[in-house]
């Protein structure tokens, strides 16, 4: 049975010696991986990870995720290379095929409909193990060889055919999914799924009935792949309680909410209870999803952190019970 490993993201960005801080932060909590998003007003994610490794000793860097139109797959190879270099293979590289339709409109990048995005983003993929697998341009081999410098490539090989560093695709669309099993390594289903009939970007959570289809969908989608794949879930809210009845109920009552609070307490993409409670669910979720790598938002690093010494202690007490 795969091991749970769990992570955080960033939010903003005030200072260097601030996010140094931050993510030496979740490191001392224990978390196994820090990730920064790609979104229009947010920091630059490349540079994040970079400087995540920097100031940590063990914890893993990644993307979730990069947002693929707006990047050059030539430029974004050269990105994935330098900072997995730089991060001595820490890294893992989460891509995704954008869904904020506004950050396109700022931007001045031309906004596509659902299929055409993930058409784009299966052939960018495509291209960066290709970039990967090349040895360097050619253009440039005689000035390698000239002055001993080796082609620009990731240290890592375990993703994009083997190229490159692990790959992380997720979402809810059945075209991004089928493109995340057949070519990730960790396959994130999100809980965010587009409200129909509404403009791009305005999400709903998931119930666990539709999470249930989704996995199944992908598991399908995967075939022999299946058990080797990482399956991550993104948390959107953690929240510590004696009353998750209550809280469910509150939650439900808000303007706007689209889950009942029996929809809300069963879930997987929201954690409420008391610590022995939230860690149960996890195991719950492994069990019926298959999720053993989780993602918090940094609001909430510091309340789930107890969860993890606590998981990890009830896993190493199974696993010598049963030795």
């Amino acid at each position: 049975m795969r091991a749970f490993r769990f992570s955080t993201n960033t939010f903003g960005l005030t200072s260097g010696a601030g996010f140094a801080g931050f993510c030496q932060r979740a490191e001392e909590l224990g978390y196994d991986t820090i990730f920064a998003a790609d979104h229009l007003g947010d920091a630059a994610p490349f540079q994040q990870v970079v400087a995540a490794a920097a100031a940590t000793q063990r914890v893993r860097v990644g993307t979730l995720v990069v947002n693929v139109p707006f990047w050059n797959p030539a430029l974004l190879a050269r990105e994935i290379a330098t900072a997995d270099i730089l991060t001595e293979g820490r890294l893992e590289v989460g891509l995704g095929s954008g869904h904020m339709k506004w950050e396109f409109d700022e931007a001045g990048i031309a906004w596509e409909p659902y299929q055409g995005r993930a058409e784009r983003l299966a052939a960018v993929i495509g291209e960066l193990g290709g970039i990967f697998a090349a040895g360097g341009y050619e253009q440039q081999k005689a000035l390698r060889e000239h002055f001993g410098f080796p082609p620009l490539a990731p240290v890592q090989r375990r993703g994009f055919g083997g190229a490159g560093p692990p790959l992380i695709i997720g979402g809810t669309g059945k075209q991004v999914l089928r493109i995340a099993a057949e070519t990730a390594d960790i396959v994130g289903i999100a809980g965010a799924k587009q409200v129909a009939g509404k403009p791009p970007g305005v999400f709903r959570l998931c119930t666990a009935a539709e999470t249930d289809d989704l996995v199944r969908y992908a598991r399908n989608c995967a075939r022999d792949r299946a058990g080797a794949i990482e399956w991550h879930i993104l948390v959107q809210i953690v929240r510590v309680t004696d009353d998750r009845r209550a809280v469910a109920e509150e939650m439900a009552g808000q303007e706007g909410a689209t889950l009942t609070a029996e929809e809300i307490l069963e879930t997987p993409f929201l954690l409420f209870g008391t610590i022995h409670e939230m860690a149960a669910q996890l195991v719950r979720n492994r069990d019926r999803y298959g999720f053993t790598y989780y993602t918090v938002h940094a609001p909430y690093m510091d309340a789930f952190a107890p969860l993890i010494e606590h998981v990890r202690a009830s896993g190493e007490a199974a696993a010598e019970a049963a030795g």
